[in-house]
């Protein structure tokens, strides 16, 4: 406690200084946050009532959306309410609480993505044996990887900024409690701190999102031989899974890529993935879906006529 015995809590200085833009925007995330739960239940409740729930792809589509609420979960509802408020303060100890379970998620919801990116290029390049390497076991044992991942990554960024001290200015200019942000309020030099951050955050979103792009280049140049049919399908579900990955990382690459002193969009390009991302998931892998379109009518079919009995 003694590192910030001068911060007992922090102010958020959000997203504009606006009054009347705020109250616009709290309705507008308000929306939003709405969509998400509503999206993201629909596929949570679609898969998990279906015969979808056994393949892998859905497995993980499930887990994605589940880590879509949660993460969002964590941001927005606050944000929503400080955008109505006069005053936008945080404890320092529900500060670190954000901080922590956020970069939990984005990191569980990150191996995720690189789970479904596997399945893909197991699926197309070899088919033969998909069922065999994609085992539900292996699945399992891939979720587990992803939260024990996230786990470290999180609790290493947590026990740094932990040691920091906080003894002056208290006001973030952000919306929610990040590394970045708060490396701008600690009393000595963060020259060294700010290179593990982009070491531990950025250089690892960088690096993951190279091996995504190379996997899907893979599963391309693999499409070769497929027949134009066959070719369709895996390219239409493809472009939905590198829709997404675009829409995450490089939100993420352009935050934590830039050290903590630089001057830079963070929190406006921050909404990239805290709302815009888990809002439009669901949208991007329903539409373009015929599988999850079949199954969530006859879910919902399913459900209506046994309310009607």
């Amino acid at each position: 406690m003694e590192n910030h015995k001068n911060v007992t809590e922090f102010v958020f200085m959000g997203l504009w200084e606006n009054r009347q833009v705020e109250l616009l925007f709290f309705l507008l995330f308000l929306l939003c946050y709405l969509a998400v739960l509503m999206g993201n239940s629909i596929i949570l409740v679609t898969i998990t009532c279906s015969h979808l729930i056994e393949q892998p792809m859905y497995y993980f589509l499930c887990h994605l959306s589940l880590m879509d609420l949660c993460y969002t979960s964590t941001v927005v509802p606050r944000l929503i309410r400080d955008l109505a408020a006069t005053r936008k303060n945080i404890s320092y100890n529900e500060c670190m609480t954000q901080l922590f379970t956020a970069h939990l998620l984005a990191g569980v919801e990150i191996f995720i993505l690189v789970s479904m990116a596997l399945d893909r290029y197991v699926a197309i390049v070899k088919p033969l044996h998909y069922l065999i390497i994609m085992s539900r076991n292996r699945c399992d044992k891939l979720i587990a990887m992803a939260w024990a991942v996230g786990f470290w990554h999180s609790i290493a960024l947590l026990l740094m900024v932990l040691s920091l001290p906080f003894c002056g200015p208290n006001h973030i200019n952000h919306y929610l409690c990040d590394v970045k942000p708060l490396l701008k309020l600690v009393c000595k030099n963060i020259h060294v701190v700010s290179i593990l951050v982009i070491a531990n955050s950025g250089m690892v979103a960088v690096a993951i999102f190279l091996v995504l792009v190379a996997s899907y280049i893979l599963i391309l140049y693999n499409l070769r031989t497929r027949s134009s049919a066959g070719r369709r399908k895996a390219l239409s579900t493809c472009s939905s899974h590198v829709m997404v990955v675009v829409l995450f990382f490089v939100p993420c690459i352009y935050t934590y890529v830039l050290p903590a002193g630089s001057e830079n969009k963070d929190k406006e390009i921050s909404v990239f993935y805290t709302v815009i991302a888990p809002m439009l998931n669901p949208l991007i892998y329903t539409l373009r879906n015929s599988e999850m379109k079949s199954a969530m009518h006859k879910v919902w079919s399913r459900m209506s006529h046994s309310e009607l009995k």
